[in-house]
């Protein structure tokens, strides 16, 4: 860690955090290189959620094993290939329920049926998995896990099936009754990760700030006792938490420029002043306001640079809450919402507006991909460390079929998954197979979980 006044900072890997090895006998022993599956790098694990599922024509790749072609809808992993899983013909029964999204999402890190109510008193089933492997891992970072979106929880009532939209919103359950809130604003998500409360609370941190700023003396301490490599590693992380910084800054003056009306943050915009020129016409800010991919990829820089300083090893993140009616004519004009057009009818214009929205997620996850593999960790990357899987709880949305979900696994789960192929399922294979063999591979001593059946072949 370095630390500053409120702030304490996660460090990435460096070669001088190596344990000494062989105190006494062999002496080559001292060498040894580490695998991807040595205990010398943490285990990280996220999920990225996509409501309204995919144009499953467009999504499934040809070919299977190695021997792959990826589609369509998956060609943004083209220079990821032999990074991923796609994983076919896995499925929740517990979601086969009929009743529209909300099953399909409260279910998806569950594996178990959601209890039907209009009201509060929501019941998941189960803890989602990513909570089990947060309190086998959570003690060991400064946060035990990190729940991000971009959307608030909607807390009506979807009439059509006489569910809570309160379901649509949440795939991390701390306990069957508990969902965890997702942070939507990078700002307070980067403060999260990098601020203390208590001294923001006292008035100790100017908040405009950078924390590089506040932990300026320790770092200054730590790079004289370090190799060339290392000083360039961090220096690196230094380069990429700042970028990030500027960034959310940028972002959070747009945001408070578009709330102007807001009384709770008219005193922030004064303070501002203008500094926020860029963003007074109100044409600019209308423009940008639907186009949320900015806030993604800053959610997803925050996800990156937090496994990279094992600041967590745990997070999800949503793209969208089921039924959301956000809209992606900022790709092409007229193309509407996700949810819109998961409900094709089969009508050609709508499936093909379908395809590029499923489309646009997946480039937003190769970006995270990419970014964990930039990350270099030991003798591998942080990308080799991880496992992150992407999807939704349905296939098509016309159907709101939980059959033959939408699967990609990232990663190599520090040695032990061999990912760039497509493995293929017998029909209705119980994805809860995969959330057992992913728990056990954090640590979890779990003998099932949900409808589990055993681990999932093929993944190493």
């Amino acid at each position: 860690m370095l630390r500053g006044l409120g702030v304490t900072m996660a460090l990435p890997w460096l070669e001088a955090m190596r344990p000494l090895r062989c105190l006494g006998g062999d002496p080559s022993a001292s060498k040894g290189t580490p695998g991807p599956a040595s205990s010398e790098h943490p285990l990280r694990f996220a999920a990225l959620y996509m409501a309204n599922g995919a144009n499953m024509d467009q999504w499934t790749p040809k070919g299977t094993g190695t021997d792959f072609t990826l589609s369509k809808t998956l060609s943004p992993l083209a220079s990821l290939q032999r990074e991923i899983l796609v994983l076919q013909n896995l499925w929740h029964a517990a979601a086969d329920t009929g009743d529209g999204h909300y099953v399909k999402t409260g279910s998806w890190l569950t594996g178990t049926t959601i209890t039907r109510t209009t009201g509060n008193d929501i019941c998941s089933g189960n803890t989602s998995m990513d909570q089990v492997m947060a309190r086998q891992v959570g003690s060991m970072t400064p946060l035990p896990s990190l729940e991000l979106g971009i959307e608030p929880p909607a807390t009506g009532v979807d009439t059509n099936v006489g569910f809570t939209q309160l379901y649509g919103a949440h795939i991390s359950w701390a306990s069957p009754t508990t969902p965890l809130a997702k942070e939507i604003n990078p700002k307070l998500a980067f403060d999260r990760l990098f601020r203390s409360k208590a001294a923001e609370r006292k008035g100790a941190i100017d908040n405009d700030r950078s924390v590089l700023d506040l932990v300026a003396e320790d770092a200054r301490r730590l790079q004289g006792r370090l190799g060339q490599k290392d000083k360039l590693k961090l220096q690196e992380y230094f380069d990429s938490v700042r970028a990030v910084e500027r960034r959310l800054e940028f972002d959070r003056k747009r945001k408070l420029q578009e709330n102007a009306e807001d009384p709770l943050v008219r005193s922030e915009i004064d303070r501002l002043g203008r500094a926020i020129d860029l963003y007074q016409d109100p044409a600019r800010v209308s423009e940008r306001k639907d186009n949320h991919t900015e806030q993604v990829r800053l959610m997803l820089d925050l996800i990156a640079i937090a496994f990279w300083t094992d600041s967590t090893r745990v997070s999800t993140f949503m793209f969208g809450n089921s039924v959301s009616g956000r809209n992606f004519s900022f790709l092409e004009p007229g193309l509407g919402s996700h949810h819109e057009n998961s409900h094709h009818e089969h009508r050609a214009e709508k499936l093909d507006r379908y395809q590029k929205i499923n489309q646009w997620h997946v480039t937003q996850y190769a970006y995270l991909l990419e970014k964990l593999r930039g990350y270099q960790e030991g003798d591998g990357t942080v990308l080799d460390h991880s496992m992150i899987l992407f999807g939704a709880g349905m296939s098509d949305g016309n159907g709101h079929s939980p059959h033959n979900l939408p699967l990609v696994l990232a990663g190599r789960g520090g040695g032990t998954i061999t990912p760039g192929k497509v493995l293929s399922f017998s029909k209705d294979h119980p994805m809860c197979n995969l959330h057992l063999s992913l728990l056990r591979r954090m640590g979890v001593q779990a003998e099932r979980f949900a409808d589990s059946t055993g681990e999932l072949a093929g993944l190493s």
